[in-house]
């Protein structure tokens, strides 16, 4: 069959610059529709989309667009948009009917009898959540957003009709108030242009980007764009002669090639000047040329012929044949040294490849059995599985996106595996990032790599063709701290859910602890109350399951003795039935602090406490417990909120390590911070940081943060220290 002429849809795709005065008209007549889709499905297709479109029309019957025309216009464009890509029948029905149950009183289970249950689903996942339990606008559209992705992860058709309801959208955008036509722009900016260039669909991409630039910053569109324009008459004689000698070079040495003059897209010439900071005169590259050829075996001797002709610029060829990027795309990218020194741009890829860097995921998707037919489809079969794991990772709609725009990332590294696998990453990407991509138990246990066998720091940043190695040990688990050069959605998700759930561990034992201890104050324990009125306590607050209680009791969230009064008020026991009266608290009891509470007891930084001290501990609402020393002059203000305070000791026996600041006051000579440094190590201790100032000239003071396990510890450390003769003054600082 052969290839169908461009039509209105795909004419409005490949507008060049030149010619954007002359806008096309936007609205499709089903026959155009129909008549471009007989070029390529069958008339029994057809007609069933026919069938649609009077479902739908009937549907939007009394309805219009803000332009004014009748609304089932949209949903024909978005169709033919589809159409131009070559799209599956059931798909292009479901573009036709994509807003009806959220428009139209018409429900999914309509469209099951009318069409099929795929025809449903698709429309269905599209469809965004018109719930009214939101607490605001960014909250509702990050739970549609949400809904669609998962959709896609069942059908990547889904985010398919989604773009082109998209792109439909910006191309008449001009009907909208410029405030909504701004906040539409950069939605399509920041979510859906990069979801298409994730999915390889760089015609839709570059538009979407196009338009959304001309609706965000129209003055700067504009004024770009005469640029553009004008540095094409200027170069346009040079253009023709560079296009002559390569086709020229190609001929002489057989090679068969379709060679093409291309112009980058706008928003991609503003992007670089925006990233490097430079005016329109110092970039060279708006405009390049694309070889298509037969076979990748014509692709390297069409690189050597280019060669041949102007010199290639080191340091700026890349072979993305070999090493595809995460869409699929492949190719081979040149700059060479143009005739009056200027670079050219040179892009060489098959007909296959070409294809696939135009339509992406849509250009080898088999329909009929949801599979993928390609290397592109299969990666983003891999992308989807990754959203997935991010999905399941996230506690809320609005971190689920926040999450997917971190992955949305257009640059790229690629590393590799101990065996040779390639890891396609976000540029920026650490240690902690390439140990989740290889595996979530890889991330969860991490504790050491190399890169080509040399040891680095989890938050080093990868560079392209480091080997990376991976260390694991089993008790490890993930870090706090990791959150703050973790990049990937994957890693960040993954360590912010198991953290919260370690979180949650830690606060029902914590809680249980404390209720146990305020209970005392009455004379009793859980078991002696009884499962019935802890069931009925449980009700009354409001909580599924009982531990969900405890684990707020240890978060700060409830107070441990209001739960326990309660408790005490709410049962009579034997023996007291003639009693009446509230239950009366007896002496107080103390939590200990064995070190090993996790992440609901802190310790704070202001004082350092450590084993031996005096404590205090005090309640933050959501974090625990803050164990700060006796002494801390920043407890004087809590004092206020006896309501806030805990009663806490340390347990007899407690391991670990804590933090202590000493002030050491030293002499001012050569080797004084060496000798210091030594001393501490001699006592067992690690330096974690020290800064130094000049006192007056004679003394330098030294401010050392160290770990110690106890205050015996500190005592033969600062006793170490005291001996050595440098050392003139020597102080522990708290608050």
């Amino acid at each position: 069959m052969s290839e169908p002429k461009p039509s209105i849809g795909d004419t409005q795709l490949d507008m060049p610059l030149h010619n954007e005065k002359r806008q096309p008209d936007l609205r499709f007549l089903i026959s155009d529709l129909t008549s471009y889709l007989e070029t390529y499905l069958p008339q029994k297709q057809v007609s069933e989309i026919y069938r649609a479109y009077l479902f739908g029309a009937d549907a939007h019957i009394n309805q219009k667009r803000l332009s004014g025309e009748p609304y089932i216009y949209h949903p024909i464009a978005v169709s033919h948009i589809l159409a131009t890509m070559r799209m599956d029948h059931k798909c292009i029905m479901a573009a036709m009917l994509h807003d009806v149950i959220e428009d139209t009183p018409t429900a999914k289970s309509q469209l099951h009898e009318q069409f099929d249950e795929e025809v449903a689903e698709l429309v269905d996942g599209v469809t965004k959540l018109t719930s009214l339990d939101f607490s605001s606008r960014e909250e509702a559209q990050a739970a549609s957003f949400q809904k669609m992705i998962l959709a896609m992860t069942k059908d990547i058709r889904v985010i398919l009709i989604k773009l082109a309801d998209r792109l439909h959208n910006m191309r008449t955008l001009g009907v909208m108030r410029p405030e909504k036509a701004r906040r539409i722009a950069s939605e399509t900016l920041e979510i859906y242009a990069p979801i298409a260039q994730r999915l390889g669909i760089s015609r839709l991409r570059h538009e979407l980007e196009d338009l959304a630039f001309q609706a965000h910053w129209p003055m700067r569109y504009r004024i770009l764009r005469e640029a553009v324009v004008k540095h094409h008459g200027f170069h346009k004689e040079l253009t023709s002669g560079t296009l002559a000698a390569i086709r020229g070079q190609l001929m002489r040495e057989k090679i068969h090639a379709d060679v093409v003059y291309r112009e980058k897209h706008l928003f991609s010439v503003y992007r670089k000047m925006r990233d490097r900071k430079v005016p329109f005169s110092e970039i060279a590259d708006v405009v390049g040329f694309r070889i298509i050829v037969d076979d990748v075996d014509a692709c390297y001797r069409a690189l050597g012929s280019v060669h041949h002709v102007y010199a290639p610029r080191p340091g700026r060829f890349k072979d993305y044949i070999a090493i595809p990027k995460a869409s699929g795309y492949q190719a081979l990218h040149t700059v060479l040294v143009g005739p009056h020194g200027g670079p050219i741009e040179v892009q060489i890829r098959t007909q296959a490849m070409d294809q696939v860097a135009e339509s992406g995921v849509a250009a080898h998707w088999n329909y009929k059995s949801g599979e993928a037919g390609s290397s592109t489809a299969r990666n983003s079969i891999d992308w989807l599985k990754n959203l997935l794991d991010v999905q399941k990772d996230s506690a809320n709609p609005m971190e689920f996106l926040e999450n997917v725009k971190l992955d949305l990332f257009p640059g790229e590294v690629y590393v590799f595996t101990p065996k040779g696998k390639i890891i396609v990453l976000p540029k920026g990407s650490t240690i902690i990032d390439f140990a989740y991509a290889v595996h979530s138990q890889v991330g969860n246990h991490c504790v050491a790599a190399r890169i080509d066998q040399r040891m680095v720091p989890l938050k080093t940043r990868l560079h392209n063709g480091e080997t990376i190695e991976i260390h694991t040990a089993e008790k490890s688990r993930p870090n706090p701290r990791w959150l703050d050069f973790a990049v990937t959605s994957k890693a960040r998700a993954s360590i912010r859910s198991y953290l919260k759930n370690l979180q949650r561990q830690d606060a029902v034992q914590l809680g249980a602890q404390l209720l146990a201890a305020e209970l005392q104050l009455y004379g009793g324990t859980l078991e002696k109350y009884g499962q019935q009125a802890i069931e009925e306590i449980r009700e009354e607050l409001g909580y599924s399951e009982f531990d969900d209680l405890l684990a707020d009791v240890g978060l700060g969230n409830r107070p441990a003795r209001l739960v326990a009064k309660r408790l005490a008020d709410g049962v009579v026991e034997e023996g007291d039935a003639g009693s009446g009266g509230e239950a009366q608290p007896l002496a107080a009891q103390r939590v200990n602090i064995r070190g090993t509470e996790g992440m609901v007891v802190s310790y704070a930084r202001c004082c350092h406490p450590i084993p031996g001290d005096p404590i205090i501990g005090t309640f933050h609402p959501g974090r625990g417990i803050v164990v700060h020393h006796a002494t801390c002059p920043n407890i004087s203000d809590m004092r206020k909120y006896p309501e806030n305070w805990v009663d806490v000791a340390w347990e007899s026996s407690i391991t670990g390590s804590f933090p202590v600041v000493l002030r050491v006051e030293a002499s001012n000579q050569p080797g004084v911070l060496a000798t210091v440094a030594s001393a501490i190590a001699d006592a067992g201790s690690n330096i974690e940081s020290i800064r130094t100032d000049d006192y007056d000239g004679r003394i330098s003071v030294l401010i050392v943060t160290l770990s110690v396990h106890d205050r015996r510890h500190l005592s033969r450390l600062m006793k170490n220290l005291r001996h050595v003769p440098v050392v003139n003054r020597l102080t522990r600082m708290i608050g």
